[in-house]
């Protein structure tokens, strides 16, 4: 063989390589195109570059295939007279496709490891969190602890059609005792809190007179418990007057039992200790004044000493431990509609919520009841401290709802903005509470933190103004003169704005303009849609620009509480991880609700007086919450679709632990195919969380739960294929190799 010979041999092998590698990509893109991820395993794809390379090898073989025959194969005839006229054909057709597999596959996995090191990004470490509102009792009779129901007589038909400042409450006169009650607001504790009851004893014969209260339907009560009573007795007429408190069960049998002395006639806070002789969930709270004489009583009030972490005026324990379960990176709070509240009068005013809680201003709450603002700012911020979450609060934009005063009927009034050289005013007020969070101890709204028992900052970074507004000129104008007001002062805090209601339409497309051109640091989007929405749209925000405002995605749910409902909100929490470079901020909405006292459905969390009901929705916001990380990684899972099999897979820089997770939306069993090759030092056992079962399973909120994230273990090796079972989320999380 010469060696003009060998050389034509050797260029036209490598066109005939070249050509195989070109099929080979053109047709992967093909494949990717049509069916997304392409191949469901390294298998598939061995086949698929050898069938390539065949394909490479007769489009190349004209030209080089009468040279092999007229010299490798001339040799051998002469070394070996077997007639090789048509194996020879065949042997030379295994050498090129064996070297053209080798060269194709080579260039394929060396392109493999670039493209994965190039789509690793860096994602949010605030990703997932909740939002809290005061819907559906969350507040008073839900996550704050206090035990009593209109505990300052404040009710009237304003909050509910109806109510009165003796709602919930039952004058009582056992036995043949006498005498009347009353409302009075001429002298009371303070005059934020005007309306008080004064109690006429007449004749208290054995039993005395006086009142009782049944709490939230029903005041619960554990055996061995501690409940922390108080109340303001200001003495009016008559002697000193003994006043037995008691804690009675619904057949009146005393629970427990403690009693107090009246001595001023002046507005005194009297405390007791009342520990439970036995389990109740529906005891009622008893004032009984056993003497003649007239006297006035407001802020009744009865706590659980166990409050979430021991905090005073504290939060539920139950509750809030729920909450705190999720993990969430932040807490939006106080709302929602009820920030700007049904009208000018009604938009929530953080500062009426701090202090004294006898001081705080109370008001109607938009959904249909009462704010005692007991649960204020100052106790949202420790609720944010004791979980570890980041606080976002929430101020009206100086607007009040646009369907304030019911504007879809006639008589409606609408949005209406505080008047301009009211803004000033406002603005400040705005300012202050930044200050009340993060100034020092000896600045003006930083010394009312300290003296509430917390002279440390919160270290607030992100605020938000308005919600769902009406993109209206009157909107516009003074969010503008808030946002470039904060900016001014306080340039680290990040603006969160709001773009209306809907994932789409014309509040949504002027909301990010008006956005954009204000340079908003974040930007607040809410939609409540079908589950099938949420498969449909997991790439919504894979175009979004990445150089303009960050989005928070503050209100999202797809409309019902079944497994399916909860996996296709999974899906899409992928495609929110996979875009947690431009998705800042995630929270399900709303968060909690009252049995038998709710105004929407569907929610996270349902309770009553003595349980929780955490939904499967919740426990799929609590796998995202519990294995969240802060760099992510594409391509490390094949086999998937663009919508029933969704995966995302996280880093956490605080762990290193590497964190998959895989939802199959499907009703059948399906394969993918994981390719840990990009990542060191994994241990090979993970850990496997699985949510799966019925699609239309509803975890019952009278109290038998159907599903549960069942955890075990495995493991694995750096490539594998794993079986997503029907209707299923999944999670694996390994864990870095300890150094030795």
């Amino acid at each position: 063989m010469s060696k003009d010979d060998i050389l034509k041999t050797v260029v036209l092998t490598m066109i005939g390589a070249v050509v195989s590698f070109t099929l080979s990509l053109l047709l992967q893109l093909i494949v990717k195109a049509i069916k997304g991820d392409g191949f469901k395993s390294e298998n598939s794809y061995c086949l698929f570059s050898c069938l390539i390379s065949v394909i490479g090898t007769f489009v190349a073989l004209p030209f080089y295939m009468n040279i092999i025959c007229k010299t490798v194969f001339k040799k051998l005839h002469i070394m070996f007279p077997i007639q090789f006229k048509n194996i020879r054909i065949l042997i030379s057709l295994f050498i090129l496709i064996t070297a053209n597999t080798v060269l194709n596959s080579g260039s394929i996995y060396a392109q493999s490891i670039h493209s994965e090191k190039s789509v690793q990004k860096r994602i949010s470490t605030d990703l997932f969190g909740v939002f809290f509102e005061d819907i559906n009792y969350a507040a008073d009779g839900g996550l704050y602890a206090e035990l009593v129901q209109n505990r300052s007589f404040e009710y009237s038909p304003a909050d509910h059609t109806g109510w009165n400042p003796f709602t919930a409450w039952e004058y009582i006169t056992p036995g043949y005792a006498y005498g009347n009650i009353s409302v009075a607001s001429n002298q009371p504790v303070h005059e934020n809190n005007p309306h008080y009851v004064v109690l006429t004893i007449e004749e208290p014969a054995k039993e005395g007179v006086g009142l009782k209260n049944s709490g939230f339907n029903g005041i619960p009560l554990i055996s061995g418990d501690t409940y922390l009573f108080s109340i303001y007795i200001r003495q009016l007429a008559g002697s000193a007057i003994p006043v037995t408190i008691q804690l009675t069960g619904r057949d009146g049998k005393v629970n427990a039992e403690t009693k107090i002395v009246t001595d001023s006639d002046q507005w005194k806070k009297y405390t007791a200790v009342l520990k439970a002789g036995a389990t109740d969930d529906s005891a009622s709270l008893v004032i009984i004044a056993k003497a003649k004489g007239v006297i006035a009583l407001d802020e009744v009030s009865l706590f659980p000493q166990n409050t979430y972490k021991n905090e005073p005026n504290g939060l539920r324990n139950d509750i809030a431990g729920t909450i705190a379960a999720i993990k969430p990176r932040f807490i939006r709070f106080p709302g929602g509609c009820l920030v700007h509240g049904d009208g000018l009068g009604n938009m929530y005013r953080w500062k009426n919520t701090i202090g004294p809680v006898e001081q705080r201003i109370q008001q109607k709450n938009i959904w249909g009841y009462h704010q005692s603002v007991g649960l204020g700012f100052f106790e949202y911020f420790r609720f944010c401290e004791d979980i570890g979450a980041e606080p976002l609060p929430v101020l009206p934009a100086a607007v009040c709802c646009q369907n304030s005063g019911g504007s879809w009927r006639i008589g409606g009034t609408g949005q209406h903005g505080l008047a301009l050289q009211e803004m000033g005013d406002y603005i400040q007020d705005v300012l202050d509470l930044i200050e009340y969070a993060n100034g020092p101890a000896n600045s003006v709204w930083g010394a009312k933190r300290a003296a509430a028992g917390h002279p440390l900052p919160f270290n607030l970074k992100y605020i938000g103004i308005g919600n769902e507004d009406q993109q209206s000129d009157t909107f516009r104008e003074r969010f503008k003169l808030i946002q470039e007001a904060v900016k001014q002062h306080y340039p680290a805090i990040n603006v969160v704005g709001t773009v209306g209601w809907s994932p789409d339409g014309t509040e949504f497309t002027q909301g990010w303009q008006f956005g954009k051109q204000q340079k908003v640091e974040i930007l607040d989007e809410h939609y409540y849609m079908n589950p099938d929405w949420f498969l449909r749209n997991q790439h919504r925000y894979d175009q979004y620009d990445r150089s303009g405002p960050k989005v928070y995605i503050g209100e999202y749910a797809s409309r019902g509480n079944t497994l399916y409902n909860a996996l296709c909100e999974a899906a899409y929490m992928t495609s929110i991880e996979k875009n947690g470079d431009i998705v800042q901020l995630a929270s399900y909405a709303p968060l909690l609700a009252r049995k038998g006292n709710t105004q929407w459905n569907p929610n996270l969390i349902y309770f009553d007086q003595t349980n929780v009901y955490p939904t499967i929705n919740y426990y799929v916001q609590q796998l995202f919450g519990n294995n969240s990380g802060n760099r992510y990684y594409s391509h490390i899972v094949t086999g998937l679709n663009d919508s029933s099999i969704a995966a995302s897979c996280v880093t956490d820089s605080l762990t290193g632990d590497l964190i998959l997770k895989i939802v199959n939306v499907e009703d059948t069993l399906h394969m993918v195919h994981v390719n840990l090759a990009a990542f060191r030092n994994l241990e090979k056992n993970a850990v496997v969380t699985v949510l799966s079962g019925r699609p239309q399973t509803i975890n019952n909120v009278t109290g038998v739960t159907n599903i549960l994230p069942v955890v075990t273990a495995t493991q694995t090796t750096k490539t594998f294929d794993w079986n997503l079972p029907p209707y299923s989320f999944t999670i694996l999380r390994w864990k870095q190799k300890s150094k030795q």
